[in-house]
């Protein structure tokens, strides 16, 4: 027979997983500005668990996209492993903003500016992704093929273009940022290919 204290704590680990679960999907779908309570009814929780388990909204993003910011990350470092720095520089913006066209999220909580109390692996990560991510323009414009005026604040404006991309269905709006990444990134070289790479196909788009 199991004791009250053990199901407690069983209780409470399912429940802390149903909130991240559900937090994901929602700011997958909705970004960031869906309410704490709205979460806490998702996940067919009371506001007092919710708010025992993350006492603060940036608690629960942090933890909800801790795994996505490592993969980021890991996604940068191998960027700069690549010897061409032009195409570690492309496939990266690539990967990045594929994840922004799965998870509207992610990107909101890359974005976002966490209250300074919020000393996560989160923030650290995030830290460390912005400093990696100025190396890497450094070496693209080094090699003489990333254009000279790009600055690495450059890449939010990137990340915004990329997720004012709507469409119809997810497998649509994952197109047109394909086709839109490549319009960018042709603009960012150097020297552009003459004529230049072809563009994924296009998609319809609603106006």
């Amino acid at each position: 027979m199991i004791d009250e204290p053990s199901r407690k704590r069983t209780d409470a680990r399912r429940n802390r997983h149903r909130i991240i679960e559900v937090a994901a999907e929602t700011f997958a779908a909705h970004g960031l500005d869906v309410p704490m309570r709205e979460i806490a009814r998702r996940a067919g929780v009371g506001p007092a668990t919710l708010y025992r388990h993350f006492p603060a909204k940036g608690d629960l993003v942090a933890e909800t996209f801790a795994d996505q910011l490592a993969h980021c990350v890991a996604t940068l470092d191998a960027a700069l492993a690549d010897p061409d720095p032009w195409h570690g520089f492309r496939t990266f913006i690539e990967k990045v903003c594929a994840m922004q066209a799965e998870d509207r999220g992610f990107t909101a909580a890359f974005l976002a500016t966490l209250p300074d109390s919020l000393a996560t692996d989160f923030a650290r990560l995030r830290d460390h992704h912005v400093r990696r991510f100025a190396e890497l323009t450094r070496r693209a414009k080094e090699s003489g093929q990333l254009r000279r005026d790009f600055v690495p604040d450059d890449i939010k404006l990137l990340i915004m273009a990329n997720g004012g991309v709507g469409a119809e269905s997810p497998a649509a709006a994952r197109a047109a940022s394909r086709r839109l990444v490549a319009l960018l990134l042709q603009s960012l070289q150097a020297h552009p290919t003459d004529p230049p790479a072809p563009l994924p196909p296009p998609v319809p788009m609603a106006w």
